[in-house]
């Protein structure tokens, strides 16, 4: 019937020579014949030949040996040579300079930043200060390189360049976010980031961001860090995010709901420094009185305190 008519005839013919147990030549002949509107087998047909000769076979292939201490297993993410040379401020503001020059969306670009972000890793404190005075300009299209950059440099000094900008307000609101939120992504936090941080936790109006990002970077210290509950600018910031509980959590309004419920939230984050606050939290979650928002929320701050603290107040509290 019509609809059993093949609509693609298709062939492969191919000759091989093989000699000593290798192929030395191969001829191949394909042909393809489309034949939906054809009669008595004509219709649209196409033919291609190929053909692969044998011309060299080497008979050696050496290899450069390799001392196996050379060689070692790393991530390919962000990974550059070491450069054993000094970077200087002058450099990664004239690199500054070119970002701003080059096109937005062009390889020259990708490049030009990573390298900024890496060359950021190499400056002390007050080289990046200088730096912030001569680079903090924006672009033709508004676009700020090194604010972008600092976040990605992970570095102490740059942590505390960070700081000294949100506290001197010399940057947009939304800057100021993405500078918070990027402290939670940082894989080595140092004490001196946690102690250069801390003020900022008392200032008017801290944001959500701050307090979760800041107890986020608190999180991952403590992760890598023997008793970090002893360690006098983690006790700070603990005893500043504690104080707003208030010894029960009692809120009197829809704001200072909302308030307590940032609090708990970024207890939870601090996870291990956290621990100090275990009764005050179970006592926020037994208390009847209290919004059942906040007795849940106290009960979610236990996520990242470890088990051994006693907690059995909060598992004996009445529904």
């Amino acid at each position: 019937s019509q609809s059993e008519q093949q609509m693609l005839s298709s062939k492969l013919e191919c000759v091989q020579s093989i000699k000593d147990g290798v192929l030395v030549e191969a001829k191949c002949t394909e042909s393809n014949l489309v034949t939906p509107f054809s009669q008595k087998g004509s219709g649209a047909k196409t033919q291609t030949q190929s053909s692969l000769k044998l011309f060299q076979v080497e008979t050696e292939t050496l290899y450069k040996k390799v001392d196996s201490e050379d060689l070692y297993v790393s991530s390919m993410l962000y990974e550059r040579e070491h450069t054993e040379r000094e970077v200087t401020g002058r450099e990664v503001t004239e690199l500054v300079w070119k970002l701003c020059l080059a096109h937005s969306a062009s390889f020259e670009t990708a490049d030009l930043f990573m390298t900024l972000v890496f060359e950021l890793r190499h400056l002390s404190l007050e080289a990046l200060k200088a730096l912030w005075q001569r680079s903090s300009f924006k672009c033709r299209d508004n676009w700020q390189p090194l604010i972008d950059a600092l976040p990605s440099c992970a570095t102490e000094a740059c942590v505390v360049l960070m700081k000294e900008i949100i506290a001197s307000r010399e940057v947009e609101e939304d800057k100021v976010e993405y500078f918070f939120w990027s402290f939670s992504f940082i894989p080595k936090p140092t004490l001196g980031m946690i102690e250069s941080l801390a003020p900022l936790l008392k200032s008017p109006g801290a944001s959500q961001s701050c307090f979760l990002g800041i107890t986020a970077l608190l999180h991952r210290f403590c992760s890598a860090y023997n008793s970090c509950g002893d360690v006098p600018a983690v006790q700070s910031v603990m005893r500043t995010v504690g104080n707003f509980l208030g010894g029960n959590c009692t809120v009197q309004d829809s704001e200072g709901l909302s308030q307590m419920q940032l609090v708990l939230k970024a207890i939870g984050n601090a996870g291990l420094a956290a621990a100090s606050l275990a009764p005050v939290l179970s006592l926020c979650a037994s208390l009847k009185s209290n919004p059942i928002e906040i007795r849940l929320a106290a009960i979610q701050a236990f996520r990242r305190i470890p088990c051994s603290v006693k907690v059995s107040d909060l598992l004996s509290a009445d529904e």
